[in-house]
């Protein structure tokens, strides 16, 4: 135990951010850099190391938290990084854009603030880059098997990753023109700079990896070709589908889904564009979408100099407590207020949107919206609660539905789809074509980051299995099991 009194000692104290007058002017990661280090013994020191420590079943990884908060209060980074690595390929992605179910799960979170174990985590990573503890763990010999990994989001990297260390060749293709998925293009820079997957990668080819950009399977080349070059095939291309909102105006130019507007802004970080060819600035800016990635929105149009920023979300306002049906260690729903709503904004709940209205060139100039609330179990609108919003952007962030399949990946494998549509696997995670395994949301569905690391590490043994007989790679979590559904 790192501190026998420091849950009764200490208080829990999170990073601090920048201002935001000064934070609206960049892209930089919102955080004050450094802020965490003279704190996080402390904080770390504030783990109870419990008999039974429910945070490991809060993290799909099953992160080894109590033995990595212990070496963090004793400033032995090296060991805590080694412990963190142990289950987590990618920690530095994790703690910075992961919700934390392993907060929620914290035993001192009942009737307490929980152990930041996120920023925890963050501290332990960054600390092991800075100090030059993170190197490339090449394998001692090659097995002479092959393997390809479609995608190169966290489950696509983590699996690629557990396979080259194996000893396996493995090679992964993606699409966009850059490695990273929607880590690279889906994920604002302010929320996390990709100089932490640019080094990654680095690590990741100097352990023998390799990567093919700008080709995409079905398209560039065919699942039959693919098969023929390589002994095993993972499929880790997410779920890229976008959820639309068919309503009438729905063709009028300035609405977009999130994924296409957040990528450009990106770009114009990556150097590709000196400016976006979509852009809030200057205009009445409407987001469509409660969650995370409305909040990108928010904050990309913030910085892009909206004049306004409105987030709509059709369900209620989520209560600051735990309801009685998310009860402690579940992962409750709860109204959180992120970096980019403190940058600005107004947030409406339980609204709908009717329509859109554009003007004669065919531009959107307002949208037309109506309070809901549940009837009988069904939400109904509420009659004279309509009303208007001027919007000259509007960016649609209501979640995916699965995995793009209008390249023919799906048809050109012959993978069988689940009742939800995701590409179906057993426990192992092999799909139903010999040789080819789904890690991530292309087999899961949309879900966390740290599902999609899980996944991908697990689904690397089930690839390992099949290509030995045998592995020594970390046991999975099983794609059937929910009980550490968040």
């Amino acid at each position: 135990m790192a501190d026998p009194k420091g849950f009764l000692t200490t208080q829990r104290e999170t990073a601090c951010t920048r201002p935001v007058a000064d934070r609206l002017k960049d892209w930089n990661e919102v955080y004050v850099p450094g802020s965490l280090l003279p704190i996080i013994s402390k904080q770390a020191g504030r783990c109870m190391d419990c008999g039974i420590p429910f945070c490991h079943n809060g993290c799909p990884l099953g992160n080894l938290i109590p033995e990595w908060n212990d070496f963090a209060y004793r400033e032995d980074w090296s060991a805590a990084s080694e412990r963190l690595h142990a289950t987590n390929n990618f920690p530095e992605f994790t703690g910075r854009l992961c919700p934390a179910p392993c907060e929620s799960a914290c035993v001192l979170g009942i009737n307490q603030p929980a152990v930041t174990i996120k920023n925890v985590e963050v501290s332990i990573i960054d600390t092991a880059w800075d100090n030059g503890s993170v190197t490339p763990q090449a394998p001692e010999r090659l097995s002479g098997k092959t393997a390809a990994v479609i995608g190169s989001g966290p489950a696509g990297l983590a699996a690629a990753q557990q396979l080259t260390r194996a000893g396996h060749t493995v090679v992964v293709y993606e699409r966009a023109d850059r490695i990273g998925g929607l880590l690279r293009y889906g994920i604002p820079e302010f929320k996390m700079e990709k100089v932490h997957i640019n080094r990654r990668i680095e690590q990741m080819r100097a352990e023998g990896t390799k990567f093919r950009t700008g080709i995409e399977i079905g398209r560039d080349l065919s699942a039959t070709d693919l098969r023929k070059r390589f002994d095993a095939v993972v499929i880790a291309a997410g779920a890229t589908v976008s959820r639309d909102l068919p309503v009438p105006g729905r063709d009028l130019r300035g609405i977009h889904f999130a994924m296409e507007y957040l990528p450009l802004a990106n770009k114009v970080q990556e150097g590709d564009f000196v400016a976006p060819p979509i852009t809030a600035e200057g205009k009445h800016v409407v987001v469509i979408g409660g969650g995370d990635t409305g909040a990108d929105c928010v904050g990309t149009a913030h910085r892009q100099g909206a004049a306004s920023v409105t987030q709509l979300e059709i369900m209620p306002k989520p209560g600051e407590e735990r309801n009685a049906n998310q009860p402690w260690p579940t992962f409750p729903m709860l109204y959180k207020v992120t970096s980019a709503h403190e940058e600005g904004g107004e947030r409406v709940y339980s609204v709908s949107t009717t329509h859109f209205e554009g003007d004669e060139d065919g531009n959107v100039q307002a949208l037309h919206l109506v309070e809901v609330e549940f009837v009988d179990g069904k939400l109904t609108q509420k009659p004279g609660t309509e009303r208007v919003l001027p919007a000259q952007l509007v960016t649609l962030a209501m979640g995916f539905t699965g995995t793009d399949r209008s390249n023919g990946l799906v048809e050109q494998f012959g993978l069988d789809l689940d009742e939800r549509g995701n590409v179906a696997r057993d426990a192992s995670y092999a799909t139903n074509v010999d040789g080819v395994f789904v890690a991530g949301d292309a087999g899961r569905g949309q879900s966390l980051i740290v599902w999609a690391i899980a996944e991908g590490r697990s689904a690397a043994r089930g690839v390992d299995r099949f290509l030995t007989g045998s592995s020594t790679l970390p046991y999975p979590v099983k794609p059937t099991d929910r009980s550490l559904m968040v």
